[in-house]
């Protein structure tokens, strides 16, 4: 309908002289229904480029344009030189039987047909299992990457991760010393962070008990052999790495099992090692050099971001020779727009907002498109039980665990909740709603709606309706059917802007004004016990509104239940 509108509106002002080349009319629904179903201040943008009043062009366009009245029943003029359009009930109930032969593809457009899109998410290094925070970064990943997949896009899900570094080995340090503990449970022991472990155990190790239940996997594959100096297999029995290798397998795999249980499948996953391998990081050095914009002060390198607007320029390479996050990342997303990828979304933590302007900034200086790279940043998570923040962990060390709150709530529920609220905005997470079985839960309020309507379709089955039939959609009439057709047939713009502003919210809040206009709908409009023809109509919309439920849910990864 926009396009076709679009296309009208230009053609209506040839007569002015035509708008200026690149225009494109916005439009959207009026918050109050009274001033129709598509609104557009295309008249006021155009102002200055006519040199006429807003309202003047407005009441032009509205003249000229060639509508047609099987789409369009009116077009007004509101305002300064607003354009409002109310659609026709013919074109509404085209779409309607539009929408139930498409079923489960409806909804999903070709915007981005052709393009190739990269979703990086999680990329939590195999130090620990996936705790609260990350959760909701995986959701919202997962669900962004869904959306683009729905409006076209070929996408892939990325992980990046790093099992390098000083984490990595602290890591592989406190999974020795909880076996050198198996081995010899007589020797010395020492408090850390209140915690009793073994003597030999780093001060910033990591305390959880999935240390001690790797460790107990490496005793029970090796023996006591590890403790023994000396080479086998080719292997440096005192090396760290058998350990780290061990806790990295055994965490990957844990991560792994967590983001399966929420639906969460990766396509490819990218080691940051590669880049030192390879050399790629020191070659973006070299070539911010030769731009002057990397040089040497205090014996580190430095980025000369001051060229970008920032107040002072910061640190590339530490004087330790230790690279910075920037450097690795600047490499990495060099790395996603060589391999080809049209659009690159990453989801970070509201702790990178600091860093990707930099990382932005290497990309672009490098020569680089970095308009393809958007970025999601999120706020933190709280779990709230009474009013009151909580920790649930008695047994991952200081932390709460996405399988902790999957166990308490289900894997629906936490789907929804992560992605309820807008990321830019701290989430508390309310444990008491969550578990409540009714209409206040938002994610039971909209299952119940598509398992309410699954309700009504087998019971009128039963009485001997056509569920499935072809329906006298003109005898849809009624205030309250006419909204909800309306609110149906925006599901494919929903899910579009959803996806161009990746902002899952906007869905689930559509989601739920659906849900709301069918309960007003069937509150209003009798199904059964109606003359024949009408029910059956009637029940077409139902199924309509099914589909276009258990569509929305199945983009946020939610189940949409027969019955509850």
């Amino acid at each position: 309908m926009q396009d076709t509108l679009s296309r009208q509106l230009l053609a209506a002002l040839e007569d002015l002289g035509g708008a200026p080349e690149g225009f494109t009319p916005e439009f959207e629904v009026p918050a109050n229904a009274d001033h129709g179903d598509l609104s557009t201040n295309a008249a006021l943008q155009l102002a200055r480029h006519f040199r006429r009043a807003p309202r003047h062009i407005a009441e032009h366009i509205a003249e000229h344009m060639d509508v047609d009245a099987n789409l369009v029943s009116g077009v007004e003029v509101a305002g300064a030189g607003f354009i409002n359009f109310r659609f026709a009930d013919s074109w509404l109930h085209a779409g309607l039987g539009h929408l139930l032969a498409r079923g489960e593809a409806f909804g999903r457009t070709g915007h981005g047909h052709g393009q190739r899109a990269l979703v990086e998410f999680v990329s939590a290094n195999p130090t620990g299992p996936l705790t609260v925070g990350h959760g909701r970064n995986a959701v919202l990943g997962d669900t962004v990457a869904t959306l683009l997949e729905w409006t076209g896009f070929d996408v892939t899900r990325e992980y990046y991760f790093n099992d390098a570094g000083r984490q990595m080995r602290v890591l592989g340090e406190s999974v020795r010393a909880r076996y050198e503990a198996l081995v010899r449970p007589d020797m010395p022991t020492k408090s850390v962070d209140g915690v009793i472990v073994p003597e030999s155990f780093p001060d910033d190790g990591y305390l959880g008990d999935y240390i001690a239940d790797i460790a107990a996997s490496v005793f029970e594959e090796f023996g006591a052999s590890l403790l023994d100096a000396g080479v086998a297999d080719g292997r440096d029995l005192a090396d760290v790495d058998i350990y780290k290798k061990a806790a990295e397998k055994a965490i990957f795999a844990e991560i792994e099992a967590t983001l399966k249980r929420l639906g969460i499948r990766m396509d490819s996953y990218f080691n940051e090692r590669t880049l030192y391998d390879s050399n790629a990081i020191w070659d973006i050095v070299e070539a911010l050099r030769e731009k002057d914009l990397a040089y040497d002060k205090d014996g580190a390198v430095w980025f000369r971001t001051t060229a970008f607007g920032k107040e002072q320029d910061t640190v590339l390479v530490k004087s330790s020779g230790e690279p910075t996050y920037r450097l690795p990342d600047i490499g990495y997303h060099v790395n996603k727009i060589e391999r080809g990828f049209d659009r690159i979304v990453d989801i970070f933590g509201a702790d990178h907002i600091a860093t990707f302007p930099d990382v932005l900034s290497g990309v672009e200086a490098l020569g680089h498109d970095a308009s393809r790279i958007s970025v999601l940043i999120y706020q933190f998570v709280t779990l709230v039980r009474s009013g009151e923040p909580v920790k649930m962990s008695t047994r991952k060390a200081t932390y709460v665990t996405l399988d902790e709150l999957m166990d308490e709530v289900g894997e629906d529920v936490t789907r929804f909740f992560f992605l309820m609220r807008s990321a830019n905005t701290h989430l508390e997470f309310d444990l008491d709603l969550a578990r409540e079985a009714s209409e206040k839960n938002p994610v039971f309020y909209l299952q119940y709606a598509h398992a309410r309507i699954a309700s009504i379709l087998r019971k009128a089955e039963e009485t001997g309706l056509q569920t499935n039939g072809d329906g006298d959609l003109s005898l849809l009439k009624h205030p309250a059917e006419i909204a909800l057709i309306k609110q149906l047939l925006g599901f494919p713009e929903a899910i579009h802007m959803a996806a161009e502003l990746t902002e899952p919210q906007k869905l689930a809040t559509w989601l739920r004004e659906t849900a709301t206009s069918f309960s007003k709908f069937y509150g209003e409009c009798r199904i059964i016990g109606q003359e024949e023809t009408l029910a059956t109509a009637r029940l077409q919309l139902a199924a309509a509104t099914r589909i276009v439920l258990k569509n929305g849910l199945t983009v946020l990864g939610i189940s949409a239940p027969e019955s509850m």
